[in-house]
């Protein structure tokens, strides 16, 4: 059968682009297809890790009847004897909630008594790879979306097992029987715990077919739930990947390259071997080509000195070396004529328009910079292809990590284990195709062993390598030229975006880059209004790695367009928020619905708001999901500031309420970090400038406004709440600005106004 539009659904937003996901595209690839193109490129090992029995026997399985690994209880639900109930997320956790929400879901269907309920990491078994996309995934904000009737199957499955495992012991018939809050209960008031069943119904047959619940019976989908693990982070004794530590092991903090790619020319290490501590210097091949040093000690500290006190001589004379106010030199030049197309209206309407808008905007390189630094240990074990890999770290790819240890290291896949741990933040870092610092890590294991030495390893990056380390949210120029009449009626729009591509160079890259265009680099221009767009796109090639970054093209398309629609409004003198809801009309329901929620609970329109205080707005679908602020901020001596933002979200069904509203939380956080001085990347001569939070700007608690998260009630499924919280915020913060300032700031962050 053809691949279904929502088969890459997000990976990010931008691999919805198979041939099936848009009427202009060629023709479609068939699941099996997609599979051969995969193992062709190499990439089969990583997406899909013992692939013949988690996918591609996926059809014969289904023709015999029998269920798939993603579909067995007993890779996912785990009863103690006191009823203690553990469930498999097939996810990473790195603050989004997925480790509870997951749990609710399939505890719903279970029956669950929610308070004995704990979840855990999976690893790269082919039991949990994403059953809408057939790899190992966080990413995309797809994991409650993408699981939701797996969990429920999974629950109702493993209650089924239950309740025929209580009939038998009983004698009676199954129907006769009910489950509430970890019990069976039959004839007579007649009750049995889960605990006491748990052995005999996991011997049980696996059903086929299950009745799922009515959303009207939910008790646990739905209610605002405090998270399982806020209690061990609240506390401190939640472990991450960098807290690892193995009998024996060694820490690693490596040298690497101030320009991307540069060769050694030589290393002076007599001052970092002489530090307490140090065990070995090795010089290891990077991914971008060339070597790094790394230095092995008894801990971090000796570690740091010791790459601290490395002389080394590097030879860039052979990579190119970025600078920032040449590339953006570069970038308007391109702006100024048509690249790739990627819509094709027709635009000559713009020489007769009654009004124009001609508008460059400028983005910069950002970085990921999660709390928890990039970090991963490797054991090996044994030699040669025999030899075991066994890796720890927070990771939103094991089986991309899986085929980068086998590779590193020579052994077979199946020899090498993930223990995914924690992750402390990564907005995309931790999903990175190259597997740069865990193919680092392998790679200083196996010199390790080879000089001799016999002892786990554990690799961590230091804040100023994460800045410093590559992998950048990619820099955009964006030219628009806009024609419309007095009603606001747009008659022509001519639209340019310059930007690297996510995908070159990639496995992606065949079915991610599509006639010249990067689907990422496009995705939700136009969305959700009709308009005649031409769009093209120029993709120059530059030595700074980039990489998706939370939100992905949203965190440039949600702005030009939220701005530049607001701008139209205003120049025909119509309300901001009647003009979008007129432009929607009936074709969507949900851009209408979150904003009339924002607009409402936020009192547009109808409060005063406070001298030298304006309204802003802006509304954005990612992932599925729509989230509309309406904010206000003010301009004091040119500096705009945030006060107030009031959220309306559709993100149909909202498993756990709490969780949406810290996601919306952290992305409006996230966006607004966007616009504050300093929030850029900038590169000279081939070097990042940036080093640290010094140098490169966070939102931080203090800059929090106060923020109110309001739902749109829905039954329908989950869609995505991971990442659809940061793109609108920054342009209904910049739309408020210019109401005051009376001039749309063109550039983030925010130039002084």
């Amino acid at each position: 059968m053809p691949v279904p539009q929502h088969f890459f659904a997000d990976l990010p937003q931008g691999l919805r682009t198979l041939a099936a996901a848009t009427p202009d595209a060629g023709p479609k690839l068939e699941r099996r297809e997609f599979l051969k193109l995969a193992t062709a490129s190499g990439f089969a090992l990583g997406i899909f890790p013992a692939a013949a029995p988690a996918q591609t026997g996926s059809d014969e399985q289904a023709a015999a009847g029998a269920l798939k690994p993603t579909q067995q209880p007993s890779a996912f639900v785990k009863i103690g004897r006191d009823g203690e109930v553990t469930i498999t997320i097939n996810r990473l956790e790195f603050g989004q909630g997925v480790q509870t929400g997951l749990p609710m879901v399939l505890a719903e269907e279970l029956d669950a008594d929610w308070s004995k309920v704990q979840g855990v990491h999976g690893n790269a078994d082919p039991a949990y790879v994403d059953p809408v996309m057939g790899m190992h995934l966080t990413g995309g904000s797809t994991a409650i979306k993408n699981s939701y009737a797996q969990y429920r199957e999974l629950g109702a499955r493993t209650r089924a097992m239950l309740l025929a495992a209580a009939a038998r012991r009983w004698g009676a018939d199954p129907q006769s029987l009910r489950t509430q809050a970890g019990q069976v209960i039959g004839p007579k008031g007649k009750k049995l715990a889960y605990g006491e069943l748990a052995d005999e119904a996991m011997k049980m047959p696996v059903p086929q077919h299950v009745v799922l619940k009515d959303a009207k019976d939910f008790r646990i989908i739905g209610r605002a739930t405090g998270r399982l693990d806020a209690r061990a982070k609240s506390s401190g004794r939640q472990s991450y990947g960098i807290d690892m530590h193995l009998p024996g092991m060694l820490t690693a903090v490596v040298a690497h390259p101030p320009v991307y790619g540069s060769r050694i020319q030589s290393v002076d290490d007599a001052a970092a071997k002489a530090i307490k501590g140090v065990r070995a210097v090795l010089r290891v091949p990077s991914v971008w080509g060339g070597e790094l040093v790394a230095v092995l000690a008894d801990g971090y500290w000796p570690a740091k000195q010791g790459r601290d006190a490395l002389k080394v001589q590097w030879d860039s004379s052979a990579v190119g070396k970025v600078d920032s106010a040449r590339q953006l030199a570069q970038y308007r030049d391109l702006a100024r004529r048509p690249g790739a197309l990627k819509f094709d209206a027709d635009v000559s309407a713009l020489r007769g328009a009654a009004h124009r808008i001609s508008a460059e905007y400028v983005f910069p390189y950002l970085a990921h910079t999660p709390m928890e630094p990039l970090n991963c240990t490797v054991r090996v074990t044994g030699a040669g292809k025999d030899a075991r890999v066994e890796l720890w770290l927070g990771t939103q790819a094991p089986g991309w990590e899986v085929a980068t240890a086998a590779r590193v290291l020579g052994v077979a896949p199946q020899n090498v284990r993930v223990h995914v741990q924690m992750a402390g933040g990564g907005f995309g870092r931790r999903a990175n195709p190259r597997s740069d610092y865990v193919a680092e890590a392998c790679e200083i294991a196996r010199a390790a062993g080879a000089s001799g030495i016999d002892a786990p390893v554990r690799m961590i990056w230091s804040r100023e390598d994460d800045v410093k380390g590559g992998y950048y949210r990619p820099m955009h120029v964006h030219r628009a030229e806009i024609g419309f009449d007095e009603t606001g009626r747009v008659v022509a729009w001519d639209h340019v975006i310059v930007g690297q591509s996510l995908a070159k160079g990639t496995a992606f890259e065949g079915f991610m880059l599509q006639n010249g265009v990067d689907t990422t680099t496009v995705e939700g221009m136009k969305e959700p209004y009709e308009l005649p767009m031409r769009l093209s796109v120029h993709h120059p090639e530059l030595n700074a790695p980039v990489l998706w970054w939370r939100s992905v093209g949203s965190t440039h398309t949600a702005y030009v367009m939220e701005t530049l629609i607001d701008e139209i409004a205003r120049t025909v003198k119509q309300d901001p928020v009647a003009y979008r809801l007129q432009q929607f009309g009936d074709r969507h329901p949900r851009h209408k619905a979150a904003l009339q929620l924002a607009v409402e609970k936020s009192g547009y329109g109808k409060r005063q708001l406070a001298q030298g205080r304006a309204w802003g707005v802006a509304v954005h679908q990612s992932f599925d999901s729509v989230v509309a602020y309406v904010v206000e901020a003010s301009v004091t001596e040119g500096v705009p500031k945030l006060h107030a933002v009031t959220a309306g979200v559709h993100c149909n069904l909202a498993v756990n309420p709490r969780s949406v509203e810290a996601q919306v939380q952290g992305g409006a956080l996230m966006g607004l970090g966007m616009c504050l001085p300093g929030a850029a990347i900038t590169f000279k001569d081939g070097q990042v400038e940036q080093g640290n939070f010094n140098d490169y700007t966070v939102a931080r608690l203090t800059d929090m406004p106060a923020i109110a998260v309001h739902i749109v009630p829905s039954a329908d499924a989950p869609t995505g709440m991971g990442e659809p919280g940061v793109p609108p915020l920054a342009p209904a913060f910049a739309n408020a600005v210019a109401s005051l300032s009376g001039h749309t700031p063109r550039e983030l962050p925010f130039p002084k106004v």
